[in-house]
């Protein structure tokens, strides 16, 4: 299987993208670079991802139709569809995710998967806080998730 990957400057940096034939399977954040050395390609869902995360960052787009290829484990996946489902400016504690994945009792599970999460941004884990609403960590650095909640409108106290 061929794998394409590009890059895509934004306000937090440059992102990497990575794709297959099937869909985006991996965006990392510039403090997470990975070396794409002489493998810089693009395909049509690179380039559908580019165009949406440009216009999620001028505030143009709540919601992704660019076509995912994760790959984890079933409990994964499981959290990682139930942070696709979480609105643009909301946020929901670990445990709320774990209890709508019918597992109420896995909060600290689920924050594993949650920082797993190959496809931060369009799978959006930034909007996932404690169940204190306190800020906690996150793949990309606590700055990053401040930025794109205050993006997305939610004040941060």
């Amino acid at each position: 299987m061929s794998l394409f990957c590009d890059t895509l400057d934004t306000p937090l940096g440059t992102l990497t993208l990575e794709a297959s034939e099937r869909g985006l399977s991996s965006i990392r954040f510039p403090n997470r670079p990975k070396s794409i050395a002489g493998r810089r390609t693009s395909n049509n869902v690179i380039k559908l991802a580019k165009q949406e995360l440009t216009a999620y960052f001028a505030s143009q787009l709540k919601e992704f139709s660019v076509t995912l290829d994760w790959h984890g484990t079933a409990f994964q996946e499981s959290v990682w569809r139930a942070l696709a489902a979480i609105p643009y400016g909301e946020t929901l504690s670990y445990a709320d995710i774990a209890r709508a994945i019918g597992r109420p009792r896995s909060a600290r599970p689920t924050g594993g998967a949650v920082g797993r999460n190959p496809l931060p941004i369009i799978v959006p884990c930034h909007r996932v806080i404690g169940s204190d609403h306190a800020l906690t960590g996150f793949t990309g650095g606590l700055n990053i998730k401040v930025a794109l909640l205050e993006l997305e409108g939610r004040l941060i106290v």
